[in-house]
């Protein structure tokens, strides 16, 4: 989940595995590689499909959600045959050959080509941590009404609990946190589902199928940022024992995972019909099963946040240690070096706890992270790069495919944004 997706951008971190994988395999099995994909992908964005089906009706919804799979799957395995070609070219050892999206960037495009690519990742990052803030805040106060507002809960409880978590710089130290979430979203979908069955009554009565062109692009966004882990592609082949498996191995869980996210947004438009909100468990009857996948999501994902904004963090930090102010100023007066670093940290937080707090609804905003960033990361980039690295041995239909994907997700990034404005 949250910490698979931040693993691109940690790539100099935990190099060394990477390295190991990429030229050399590293020592997950296919079932191991298999599990990580699903969690890679699988997010707290699922429980807001449901929502694009209503928006979109059930069966645009499905359509939206297989051409998202399919689309992002082959854009995926653009990444893999990128780093193929590069490493037949690479004359150093083959554990030497480039690991990250970035750096696939640095290779195509130079200084420019990088720094792009980590701003789309660095803003899809902030898209998912803005997302978790409010799903948060609306499900505490979907149980504690009378309490506070959402924006109540973004401040006076998440901000100052998310500020002293970001001093937390140890990965390690919360991933049994994401391994929490992703069983508390398995098990709030499995509750959904329940819910689902038990209300079907005419299960297609006074449901739309299609409600018009003009939709699909809103569902079809809010489905692309629940395919957000396609960043993490390099790093998964990378880490696989017997390399030439992975596209196997990928292609089965992205068919598996379009499955799963069908059936679960087409039961939830079911059994809520207009009534089905953004966030599905706000759905759900106030009931002690209910309440308790709201609380342990809650807890899971407040603790998962700082794995998200770890990545932002870096980025932040770094750019501030190569400012020449901040070089003359950790010269003159040694000490408080730690404090700008935090304090930067503090900043960062409390800017998207603001920006959280202005967003109006949570489907439309995942919607608009979808149809811009993840459309920009997921179509745009790695057409472009395969383009560059593959395309003159390329024959003619697979060069004209790329372009049209290029095309599509540029057409869309712009489309998509004034849909879901």
């Amino acid at each position: 989940m949250a910490d698979a997706k931040a693993a691109p951008l940690l790539a100099r971190e935990d190099g060394g595995a990477a390295a190991e994988g990429s030229g050399c395999g590293g020592g997950a099995t296919w079932a191991q590689t298999l599990g990580n994909v699903v969690v890679s992908i699988v997010g707290t964005g699922v429980l807001g499909l449901p929502y694009a089906f209503r928006a979109a009706g059930w069966l645009a919804g499905t359509l939206g959600v297989a051409a998202a799979g399919c689309a992002t799957l082959y854009c995926m395995l653009l990444l893999v045959e990128c780093r193929d070609k590069l490493e037949e070219e690479e004359t150093e050892e083959p554990c030497d050959v480039l690991y990250t999206y970035g750096d696939l960037g640095q290779k195509c495009f130079g200084t420019i080509g990088r720094c792009s690519t980590e701003i789309f990742i660095f803003l899809s990052q902030a898209g998912g941590s803005v997302a978790y803030l409010i799903f948060i805040a609306q499900n505490l106060h979907s149980m504690l009404t009378q309490f506070m507002s959402p924006d109540g809960f973004i401040f006076a409880v998440l901000l100052p609990m998310q500020i002293a978590l970001s001093f937390v710089r140890s990965l390690s130290s919360l991933s049994p946190f994401s391994i929490f979430a992703d069983a508390c979203n398995v098990l709030a979908m499995a509750i959904v589902i329940k819910e689902d069955i038990r209300l079907f009554d005419h299960p297609f009565a006074d449901r739309s199928a299609f409600n018009g062109l003009w939709a699909i692009p809103f569902s079809f966004g809010v489905a692309l940022f629940c395919f957000e882990g396609f960043s993490m592609t390099l790093a998964l082949e990378a880490s696989m024992a017997e390399r030439k498996k992975f596209k196997w191995v990928l292609s089965q869980a992205l068919v598996c995972i379009m499955f799963v996210y069908a059936c679960f947004g087409v039961c939830g438009y079911l059994a809520y019909g207009e009534a089905t909100k953004d966030i599905v468990t706000l759905n759900l009857p106030n009931s002690w099963s209910s309440s308790a996948v709201k609380i342990g999501l809650c807890i899971a994902l407040a603790f998962t946040f700082p794995v998200m904004m770890h990545p932002i963090h870096e980025i932040v930090e770094a750019r501030i240690r190569s400012s020449q102010c901040f070089q003359k100023f950790s010269q003159n007066v040694g000490g408080p070096n730690w404090l700008a670093l935090h304090a930067s940290r503090i900043m960062v937080v409390t800017i998207l706890a603001v920006v959280a707090s202005y967003v109006p609804a949570f489907g439309a905003f995942i919607a608009f992270v979808g149809s811009t960033v993840c459309a920009l990361l997921a179509f745009v980039l790695p057409t472009a790069f395969h383009l560059s690295i593959v395309g003159s041995s390329m024959s003619l239909w697979r060069r004209l495919l790329d372009y049209g994907f290029l095309l599509f997700g540029l057409v869309f990034a712009v489309y998509g944004t004034f849909t879901a404005l």
